[in-house]
């Protein structure tokens, strides 16, 4: 039923996606280019409002908890597993006061309305996976950057999305550089469910009717920790709260 109903609503979801993508290019462009960061950001947290509530348009639900009390002018590097590419404007919305970056892909930066435009102003990362010293450099300048701002960043410590809801063991990489540059940020996991789901079939149809949910965790003590003990424990955290266990 599920797959059927993908096949009459992906359609219209996939319209009202793109129209907001569409809409809120030029929107960005001038509160960026006329008005500056605050704006600009502005309309980037309004953006991801309605592509997160796009999923109505296919009958999902959105469960977005956060339980933590969370420092509004304190930089956080959250950490979560990855599903799907509709992990992230959920994150941005409700995370919005936290000022979220994140670390993407350089192709990325082109060729999408809205998408492209954030990620080449909003004050990530983009990095060519082709050149690591590229890639080094582009996360210590958003290290540098959430330090000066008190901003916050995403890591999805996968390096990949995990297509079938299974998590993949957890790389250390961006963590340790982030954490290395500011190594006062609190460290606070985040467990994504379901949003697998909706690309179970693929692009077209697309799933409907799933529960979708974001739970933010309580924040890791980083204190007499190693840098690889951090994210082993951001991973089982994580595992756990999602009912995965460790790979062997």
């Amino acid at each position: 039923m599920k797959k059927l109903l993908g096949y009459i609503l992906s359609p219209v979801f996939y319209i009202f996606f793109a129209l907001t993508l569409v809409v809120f290019q030029p929107i960005q462009w001038v509160c960026y280019k006329c008005f500056g960061y605050k704006a600009h950001k502005w309309s980037v947290d309004a953006l991801n409002f309605f592509l997160t509530y796009c999923q109505i348009f296919l009958g999902n639900s959105i469960q977005f908890i956060n339980d933590q009390h969370l420092p509004d002018n304190h930089s956080v590097i959250f950490i979560a597993n990855h599903q799907s590419m509709y992990d992230i404007p959920s994150i941005i919305w409700f995370l919005r006061k936290q000022h979220v970056k994140f670390i993407s892909k350089i192709e990325l930066t082109k060729g999408i309305p809205s998408i492209s435009f954030n990620l080449k102003y909003g004050g990530g990362a983009n990095i060519d996976r082709k050149d690591s010293k590229q890639s080094i450099g582009e996360i210590i300048k958003l290290g540098r950057r959430m330090k000066e701002n008190n901003w916050s960043a995403m890591i999805f410590a996968e390096g990949t999305r995990a297509k079938d809801g299974q998590m993949k063991k957890f790389h250390i990489g961006g963590i340790a550089t982030l954490l290395k540059i500011n190594p006062d940020a609190l460290v606070v996991p985040i467990a994504i469910e379901n949003s697998w789901k909706i690309v179970r079939y693929g692009s077209y149809p697309l799933s409907t009717c799933e529960r979708l949910k974001w739970t933010v965790l309580p924040a890791i003590s980083t204190e007499g920790k190693s840098l690889e003990e951090i994210t082993l424990e951001a991973e089982q955290v994580i595992r756990k709260k999602l009912n995965q266990e460790l790979p062997a």
